[in-house]
């Protein structure tokens, strides 16, 4: 269970010099998130339900995923983005499949806060990137799968994506009236097991109730369990009531 904690380890560190104030209980009504496979509610990367459906629940908010029309109230919504590993991983950073750097990926996502923020956005939750060494597709003694079937130097990947991941809050930007808030979020249910350059590979699924002690959905996304707990530190944070898990706190533990 700790480990579940700490892949939601909420950092409420407040950059806007009007932050301090931070969500009031209540205040909130809308949550907009934008994201790929960590956080889309259509293709879900977690055989369950997506973590924004719980959280959206949890605090009973509207949820918007991606929306294509804006219009909101700007005091009364939260606009938030998880990087997931799309942009750093295989067939990108890792593999050098792309020109983009590690700087371009954080650009983007301050870019993403800036823009919304010029159309009248003034709440935001930042979600760092998962250290992607602790998944079972970048760790040392991982094996091929549906994500990556060829041979690899598994250990060289593991120390290479751990000086990857985003900490988008580290460049937050300081924006008159905003409140920004990061959060930074650290055997699986369905597991396959790929013969070297084969699409055919040898999987096994856990099943029932058995299915919410495990922290990974497959070997790359976290499971259902894990998003719910992810989900239920978020809604404290919508609705204004905090989390233990929050930078400063004395139950504070990064990852």
């Amino acid at each position: 269970m700790s480990s579940l904690l700490q892949l939601s380890t909420v950092l409420l560190a407040l950059f806007a010099p009007t932050a301090a104030q931070g969500l009031k209980p209540g205040q909130l009504t809308d949550f907009v998130t934008f994201g790929d496979s960590y956080t889309d509610i259509v293709n879900i990367g977690d055989g369950g339900v997506a973590w924004p459906v719980y959280a959206a629940g949890y605090a009973n908010l509207t949820l918007h995923h991606s929306p294509s029309r804006f219009g909101f109230d700007p005091k009364r919504t939260l606009y938030t983005q998880w990087i997931g590993t799309n942009d750093v991983g295989v067939y990108s950073l890792l593999t050098g499949s792309n020109a983009a750097s590690i700087v371009d990926v954080t650009e983007c996502m301050i870019e993403w806060v800036k823009v919304l923020y010029k159309s009248g956005a003034r709440n935001f939750l930042l979600q760092n990137m998962i250290p992607l060494q602790t998944t079972i597709l970048y760790s040392p003694d991982s094996y091929p799968n549906k994500f990556f079937n060829t041979e690899r130097n598994t250990t060289e990947w593991a120390v290479s994506i751990r000086e990857l991941p985003v900490d988008a809050s580290r460049r937050a930007p300081t924006l008159p009236g905003a409140h920004i808030a990061p959060l930074n979020v650290t055997g699986a249910v369905l597991s396959c097991v790929f013969p070297l350059n084969s699409d055919e590979g040898t999987c096994t699924q856990v099943d029932g109730t058995d299915r919410d002690s495990y922290l990974w959905w497959d070997e790359l996304h976290p499971s259902e369990q894990a998003d719910r707990i992810v989900a239920r530190e978020i809604a404290k944070t919508m609705s204004g009531q905090g989390s233990q898990w929050r930078l400063g706190s004395a139950k504070h533990t990064t990852v």
